[in-house]
C-alpha cells in the first residue's frame, strides 16, 4: 500500500524534476530521432490492395487469396471505352486497333482487339496491368496514351479496376495532407481561443506531431516484423486520432498547471501537482478510448479489424507524450508560455464571469429543466435516423465525379452494367463444367466466361459478366442467386469479385455495428465503473454519450441528404462514428465528472447540501 501511495508521486516528479526534466527531454528527442525515418516509411507499408481487407472467411476473401494460383490472376483491368453517337466510324476503329497495339507494351497480359458493342456506338478495349503499387501510373498513362490523336467526336473514357484505382489513389493523396492540415490549425484555433497566448499553441501542436511520428514508426515496425495490417486510408483516421486525444489530454494538463502555478511558488513543485490530480482522468481516459478500440478486433471486416490495435497504439502514444515530453516542456520554459495572461504565485483565481461559469448559474439552480430542454433537442437530431439510408455507391463516393465514373456510364449505355467489375467463380477443376452452365441460367447474368484452369490443375476460374452495376440491389441478389444455384453441382464453388465483394463488404458491416457496438458499450461501462467505483454516475455518463450518438447521426443524415444531397451513408460511418461518439466522447465526461468529484470533496457539503456517497450517488450529511 505505502509503495502505491508513493508510486503516483514519483511517476509525477520525473518530467518536473530539477534534473529529472532535462534526461526526459534528452530521451524523447533520441526518441524521436529514431523514429522520423520509420514513420517515413508508414506509406511503404500500406497494402492497398489485399485479401486482408476484406471480410473474414467470406467468399470474396477466398477468391482473392485463390487468385496468384492461376495466370494473371492478380491483374487490374483497365477498360477503355471508345463511343461516338450514331455509330463508330472505320477511323474510330483503327484507331482502338493502333491503341491496342502501343498499349501491349504497358500490359501484364495479351490485348485482345477491341469488342464492339450490340448497338454498334461503342468499342471496348481491356487492358490487363499488374495489380501492384505502380498501378495509378500505368492507368494515368494508359488513359493519357489512348486520348492523343483520337478523331475528331470520338470519346475515349479509362473505367475498371485501373481507372478506379487512378482517381481514388488521386483523392486520398489530395485528403490525408488536407485532413492534416485542417486538424493542425483547427486545434491551434481552440488553444488560441482558449489561452489567448501567441506561444501556448505550439506546444500542444507540437507533442501531437510526436505523437504521430511515433505512432507511425511503431505502427511501421509492427506492420513489418510482426505482420501488423495497414489498409489503404487508414492514416487519415490515424492523423484525426492521434492529434485529437493528444490535444485533449494537453489542454487538461495546461489547465491544470495554470491552476496550481497560483498556489505554488516553484513551478517544479505546481507541475507535481498538475500531474497528480491530472492524471488519474487522463489515464482512465486512454483506458477507455484503447479498450473501446481493441473491441474492434471482433469485426468481420478487415479494415475495421485492424483499426483497433493500430487506434489502440495512437491513443497510448498520445498518453505517453503528455504525460512525460510535455510537462517537461512546459516546465524548462517556465510561466512565461501563457504571454500574456502569465500566472504568478499568490494571484487570485481569474474572475468568474466567463461563458461557462455563465452556463453553471444556468444549469445549478435548474438541472431538471436544462437536462429535459437538451434531450427535447437532441431527441429531435435523433429522429434522422429513422430515415437513414446506407450504402453509398460510387458515384457518390468522391465530392467530385471522377473519369472513371462517366467512363462506367459511357459503357454502360452500350454493354452489360456488370462490364467494368465482372465476377469472379472459383470451382474445382472437375466440377467447372457443370458449374458454368448453372450460373449462365440465373437470372441477371449476362455473359458466362469460359472455365481457366489454375496453374496446378486443380482449380478452375469463370468470369460472368451481370447485367446490373456491381453496387446496386439488383446486382447482389443475383450474386445470392448464383451462390444458392451453385450449391448442388460445386458445392465448394466460391464466387467473389464485382458484386460479390459489395455484398460481402456490406453483409460484414451489419455484422460489425451488430458485435461492436454492444461490445464497446459493456466494455467502457465496466471500465467506468471500475474507476469511478460507482453504479450511477457510468450509467449516466453512457447514457449522455449515446444520446449524443444518435443525435450526431440522425443531424448528419439530415445535412448530407438535404444539405448535400447524397442518397445515402458509407456502411462505413455508422460504426465508425460510434466508436468517436462514444470510445472518445467518454473522456469529456471523465474529465467532467472527475472535477466535480474534487471540487465537491473540497467543501463541507455537495450540490444542494449534500456530501458525495457511494455509487456515484450523493448522500446528506447527516447520514
Amino acid at each position: 500500500m505505502l509503495l502505491s501511495r508513493k508510486l503516483p508521486g514519483r511517476l509525477a516528479g520525473l518530467p518536473s524534476g530539477r534534473r529529472a526534466k532535462w534526461a526526459v527531454l534528452l530521451l524523447w528527442v533520441a526518441i524521436v530521432a529514431v523514429a522520423v525515418p520509420f514513420a517515413g516509411k508508414l506509406s511503404d507499408a500500406v497494402q492497398s490492395k489485399s485479401a486482408a481487407e476484406l471480410p473474414r472467411g467470406a467468399q470474396s476473401t477466398r477468391v482473392e487469396e485463390l487468385a496468384p494460383r492461376f495466370a494473371g490472376g492478380e491483374l487490374a483491368p483497365g477498360l477503355l471505352v471508345y463511343a461516338r453517337d450514331g455509330g463508330v466510324t472505320a477511323a474510330d476503329r483503327a484507331k482502338a486497333r493502333a491503341d491496342a497495339g502501343a498499349l501491349a507494351p504497358l500490359a501484364a497480359g495479351r490485348v485482345e482487339p477491341p469488342a464492339a458493342s450490340r448497338d454498334g456506338e461503342a468499342l471496348l478495349l481491356t487492358v490487363p496491368l499488374a495489380d501492384d503499387d505502380d498501378l495509378a501510373d500505368r492507368a494515368k498513362t494508359v488513359r493519357d496514351r489512348a486520348e492523343r490523336g483520337a478523331p475528331p467526336g470520338l470519346r475515349i473514357m479509362l473505367t475498371g479496376p485501373a481507372g478506379n484505382a487512378l482517381d481514388m489513389g488521386d483523392a486520398f493523396g489530395k485528403v490525408d495532407g488536407a485532413l492534416l492540415a485542417a486538424t493542425a490549425v483547427l486545434v491551434m484555433l481552440v488553444l488560441l481561443m482558449t489561452y489567448r497566448s501567441p506561444l501556448l499553441w505550439l506546444l500542444p501542436l507540437l507533442n501531437a506531431a510526436i505523437s504521430l511520428q511515433v505512432t507511425s514508426a511503431v505502427v511501421y515496425l509492427l506492420a513489418e516484423h510482426a505482420g501488423l495490417y495497414v489498409a489503404d486510408g487508414m492514416s487519415a483516421i490515424l492523423n484525426a486520432l492521434v492529434f485529437g486525444v493528444t490535444t485533449d489530454y494537453a489542454l487538461l494538463l495546461l489547465a491544470r498547471y495554470r491552476e496550481e502555478l497560483r498556489a505554488h511558488e516553484d513551478r517544479h513543485a505546481a507541475m507535481r501537482a498538475a500531474l497528480r490530480r491530472a492524471a488519474a482522468p487522463i489515464v482512465a481516459s486512454a483506458a477507455t478510448v484503447s479498450v473501446g478500440l481493441l473491441c474492434l478486433l471482433a469485426a468481420d471486416m478487415g479494415f475495421n479489424y485492424a483499426l483497433g490495435p493500430i487506434g489502440a497504439i495512437g491513443v497510448l502514444c498520445g498518453l505517453l507524450v503528455v504525460m512525460s515530453l510535455l510537462p517537461a516542456t512546459l516546465v524548462v520554459f517556465g510561466r512565461w508560455v501563457f504571454w500574456p495572461r502569465i500566472p504568478r504565485f499568490g494571484d487570485a483565481p481569474p474572475a468568474r464571469t466567463g461563458l461557462w461559469e455563465r452556463v453553471g448559474r444556468l444549469v445549478a439552480p435548474r438541472p431538471r429543466l436544462v437536462w429535459i430542454g437538451c434531450l427535447a433537442v437532441l431527441a429531435a437530431l435523433s429522429a434522422g435516423v429513422l430515415g437513414i439510408s446506407t450504402g453509398l455507391d460510387r458515384d457518390h463516393t468522391l465530392t467530385t465525379t471522377p473519369s472513371s465514373s462517366l467512363g462506367r456510364h459511357l459503357m454502360a449505355e452500350h454493354f452489360p452494367g456488370g462490364q467494368d467489375r465482372p465476377l469472379t467463380v472459383v470451382a474445382d477443376a472437375a466440377a467447372a463444367p457443370a458449374a458454368g452452365p448453372a450460373v449462365a441460367r440465373v437470372p441477371g447474368v449476362a455473359r458466362v466466361g469460359r472455365p481457366a484452369p489454375s496453374t496446378d490443375g486443380r482449380l478452375a476460374r469463370i468470369d460472368v459478366v451481370l447485367d446490373d452495376a456491381p453496387d446496386s440491389p439488383a446486382a447482389w441478389r443475383t450474386v445470392r442467386d448464383m451462390r444458392a444455384a451453385l450449391a448442388g453441382p460445386a458445392p465448394s464453388a466460391v464466387v467473389g469479385a464485382g458484386a460479390a465483394s459489395e455484398l460481402d463488404l456490406a453483409d460484414a458491416q451489419a455484422h460489425d455495428r451488430r458485435a461492436v457496438i454492444p461490445l464497446v458499450l459493456g466494455v467502457v461501462l465496466v471500465i467506468l465503473m471500475v474507476l469511478l467505483r460507482a453504479l450511477v454516475a457510468p450509467l449516466l455518463v453512457m447514457a449522455t454519450v449515446i444520446v449524443s450518438y444518435f443525435a450526431a447521426l440522425g443531424g448528419s443524415w439530415l445535412l448530407f441528404r438535404y444539405a448535400l444531397d447524397l442518397p445515402a451513408l458509407d456502411t462505413q460511418v455508422a460504426l465508425m462514428g460510434f466508436l468517436f461518439m462514444v470510445a472518445l466522447g467518454v473522456d469529456y465526461n471523465l474529465f467532467l465528472v472527475s472535477r466535480v468529484r474534487e471540487e465537491v470533496g473540497r467543501g463541507p457539503a455537495g450540490p444542494r447540501g449534500t456530501a458525495p456517497g457511494c455509487c456515484g450517488g450523493w448522500r446528506s450529511p447527516a447520514a
